[in-house]
């Protein structure tokens, strides 16, 4: 068989580039979706911030215009209302072609911040923090030490983690340096000089070397400083384990006197360094808000999670014509039509499914976790009369303010376990009663994953120990071994 040209009509579904925009955009933070914004707003001149009065400066100036202009049929006209209208109603956007170069105008690529885009609305940016070497190094700058020590101090700082513990060996440090001249006690002297720097017991061997040195802090007439060191020296394995039976029998102390000694204890800093070296804050922009009025849950998007979008009409309103100019408005006029729709219909979306949300976890809203009810994101899809994979791009990095703190969307979902009467109860449910048990159990007796079990199935709620385990570490609740106390 000969190879032949053949011309064959058909039909098939393409990604425009316009819905991939759309898409894009749904999925983005709204820490991200700002800064996707300020790079359209510095691409693109045909697109402003609308402020407030916009709209009655712009219909008195339009008004005056439209008085003027001639009846040519690329005129643009333009009425006083909202900004989407406006171009939904332009003359010149009919004319224009849809495959435009937009794309490579609006990058995908997207960072991790945004900027906020008014003067009038809040600045997320995210802080300055100083790091924990950087804090020690001040320090070192500040206190006099010969060429040699200077370099053991820098070593040293450079192998402490952010909890203020030495990563390495001193004998690795020694090594590190190549030379016989430096001796494991120079080393050693120098560790003891940075250990008093702020904060207290930085760069210790392990946690017996820490909390001594800061008990060795404490006025010589402190009530039972002698009896916190010796368990500290002697019986750290111990007391980590809470094996107070066996602290009692070693020390001779009575419970009561343990109890004093073990409060003593916790005044400790067994993570020095984490004072300052705390976590860079995570700052997060609420999408929608719920609140109660009149005894309905309402629920409305944020307007200051990113900035309201127009056009510049002054700009449009040289597209007239086949210039250069006039072709780059037209394209920019096209490019600005897209992006504020995929905005609106990102808001649209964005409503529905969190009313859907509000509707479907009423109890929550009113009575706290334990009333949270099973969901999937399947159930929403349903509601709302849109595919499982738009649900699930809508609830990611996307959050709700509530009267009873800000979760993201995912938060609302869950899976279930079912009861004795057949009804369902959610995992948020049952972990919000684990917590809640725990936190009623007796110091000294804590409850055991199976007697938690057993509590939940006298309410009706049959789950196995390990899927207690398994809640009880997702909410960082130690095993009750742990969890023992004498105080």
């Amino acid at each position: 068989m000969k190879p032949s040209l053949q011309l064959k009509l058909g039909q098939q579904l393409a990604m425009t580039p316009q819905l991939q925009q759309a898409i894009r955009l749904l999925q983005l933070s709204t820490l991200d979706l700002q800064q996707e914004i300020q790079e359209a707003l510095d691409s693109n001149p045909l697109l402003d911030v609308e402020e407030p009065g916009d709209e009655l400066s712009s219909a008195e100036s339009l008004t005056s215009s439209h008085e003027e202009k001639d009846n040519s049929t690329e005129t643009l006209e333009i009425e006083p209302q909202d900004s989407s209208d406006l171009i939904e109603k332009s003359e010149i956007s009919a004319e224009l072609e849809i495959d435009t170069t937009w794309e490579d105008v609006y990058s995908a690529n997207t960072g991790s911040t945004g900027i906020a885009l008014d003067d009038d609305m809040p600045v997320y940016q995210g802080e300055t923090t100083q790091t924990l070497q950087d804090y020690l190094l001040w320090q070192l700058d500040l206190t006099p030490f010969s060429d040699n020590d200077r370099s053991i101090a820098l070593a040293l700082i450079d192998a402490i983690d952010d909890y203020g513990y030495l990563t390495v060996s001193l004998e690795d440090i020694q090594e590190n340096f190549h030379s016989e001249e430096i001796e494991l006690d120079e080393i050693e002297a120098v560790r003891k000089r940075i250990q008093q720097f702020d904060p207290l017991g930085v760069a210790s061997l392990n946690l017996q070397d820490c909390l001594l040195l800061q008990l060795a802090t404490y006025p010589e007439d402190t009530p039972w400083l002698d009896s916190a060191k010796q368990i500290l020296a002697n019986h750290i394995d111990q007391l980590g384990n809470r094996d107070y039976k066996v602290i009692l029998k070693e020390t001779k102390l009575k419970e009561e006197d343990l109890r004093e000694v073990l409060q003593l204890i916790q005044q400790l800093d067994p993570r020095p360094g984490s004072r300052i070296a705390s976590e860079h804050a995570e700052y997060v922009i609420p999408d929608v808000s719920v609140y109660k009025e009149h005894g309905k849950w309402i629920v409305t998007i944020n307007p200051d999670s990113v900035p309201k979008l127009k056009v510049n009409q002054q700009y449009a309103n040289l597209g007239r014509g086949n210039s250069a100019e006039s072709n780059y408005i037209r394209t920019n006029l096209q490019e600005a039509k897209w992006l504020i729709k995929s905005l609106e219909s990102r808001n649209e979306t964005l409503l529905k499914v969190a009313k859907c949300i509000v509707e479907h976890q009423r109890e929550f809203f009113e009575y706290g976790e334990e009333a949270m009810k099973p969901m999937v994101l399947n159930d929403v899809a349903i509601a709302v009369e849109m595919h499982e994979s738009t649900i699930s791009r809508v609830t990611t990095q996307k959050y709700m303010h509530t009267p009873r703190g800000i979760f993201e969307l995912k938060y609302f979902f869950s899976s279930h376990v079912s009861t004795d009467n057949g009804g369902e109860c959610s995992s948020t449910a049952i972990r919000a009663l684990i917590k809640k048990l725990v936190a009623a159990e007796t110091p000294a007796k804590p409850l055991s994953d199976s007697k938690i079990a057993a509590l939940l199935a006298d309410q009706g709620i049959q789950v196995a120990r390990r899927t207690i385990a398994k809640y009880r570490e997702s909410l960082g609740i130690a095993p009750s071994s742990q969890r023992k106390r004498l105080l």
